[in-house]
């Protein structure tokens, strides 16, 4: 069995961990740790774990994270590159659902989240978690940069064009939508009912956190800069991830067969039929990421459709993928639940 921990249990990617932890039949859940909720039963803040979790938060400091075989960091930015060293020195994996560890340039992660960087050299060891990708280097990895939500599904939408080389890389576009708990389970005004239901808003066009990070993935892949405007949106749901990616094709090609091809074999991409449009509401609850691809009027514009669920793919069940393939399980394991309709 993998002894967990979980740094942060008690925000919505901490509780999408818990649900799919639970569940799981190779791990043991051994501690949840919470400052504000040290000594509360877990399923008693979160009643859907009733029977089954059944442990206390716990004080960081009394949580000996130091015995566990695995520790997720489920906190804000700025909490795991405080504790991640000491863990790895201890021989404990860590995953960081945060985006502490996913930019290597440490000056530029500094200027996009406004804060010095406690352990730069340990961002040259991270691996960056988009299994699809790397996953060759997550299966050696111990310290793990979990992706963000809006940087998996747009990531996973351009990968093929771009590793096939046939689009203008310095025109990419990605008009992405999420739902409210994207932004976590803080109290704040722009998330109130009153606030985000009946409404839809664009925010951070001239610079988002997540631009840096989806840039140097997509010219990690492209082996050169690529050029991307990225605008996020807000939209009145509470899950899900709707990626409307565009690019200029330089080179005719079979894009319904390049999809088909470049994700036959992985487990939670889903091509769908040439034509269709996935919905966020077909991969709810799952770890699933659908794609189509479109080439409306036969221009040279293509037109990719990506959705994930932004807890799931978009956090903790791609985290959970990673840990599998770290630990030489199937990578399907735990997280192969269908998705919740309606």
């Amino acid at each position: 069995m993998i002894n967990v921990g979980i740094v942060g249990g008690t925000g919505y990617t901490g509780v999408e961990l818990l649900r799919l932890l639970a569940k799981h039949p190779k791990v043991r859940i051994k501690a949840i740790t919470s400052r504000s909720e040290a000594g509360m039963h877990v399923a008693e803040l979160f009643t859907n774990l009733r029977g089954h979790i059944d442990l206390k938060f716990s004080d960081p400091a009394d949580a000996k994270l130091n015995k566990c075989d695995i520790v997720f960091f489920a906190t804000p930015n700025g909490i795991a590159m405080q504790q991640a060293e000491s863990l790895l020195k201890a021989g404990v994996k860590v995953i960081d659902l945060a985006a502490d560890f996913r930019i290597r340039d440490v000056a530029e992660w500094e200027k996009w989240y406004g804060m010095q960087h406690a352990c730069p050299d340990l961002v040259a060891e991270a691996v960056y978690g988009l299994p699809e990708i790397n996953r060759e280097q997550v299966k050696k990895a111990c310290l793990i940069a979990n992706p963000g939500c809006y940087p998996t599904a747009v990531q996973l939408g351009f990968l093929p064009l771009i590793e096939a080389g046939v689009i203008d890389m310095n025109h990419l576009i990605a008009d992405v939508k999420s739902g409210v708990s994207g932004a976590g389970r803080k109290a704040e005004v722009h998330t109130l009912h009153a606030e985000a239901s009946d409404n839809f808003k664009a925010y951070g066009v001239p610079g988002h956190r997540h631009l840096p990070e989806i840039k140097q993935g997509l010219s990690n892949v492209a082996k050169r800069p690529v050029g991307l405007t990225f605008v996020p949106h807000l939209v009145p749901m509470i899950r899900g991830i709707h990626a409307t990616l565009y690019a200029r094709l330089t080179s005719q090609i079979d894009l319904q067969a390049l999809y088909e091809k470049r994700y036959l074999n992985e487990a939670f991409v889903d091509v769908l039929p040439a034509g269709k449009h996935p919905e966020t509401r077909s991969v709810r609850g799952s770890n699933i990421c659908r794609i189509a691809v479109h080439q409306p009027q036969n221009s040279d514009t293509v037109v990719i459709l990506s959705v994930t669920d932004n807890l799931v793919k978009g956090a903790a069940g791609q985290a959970i993928q990673n840990m599998n393939i770290m630990f030489g399980l199937s990578e399907t394991l735990g997280i192969d639940q269908v998705p919740l309709l309606p």
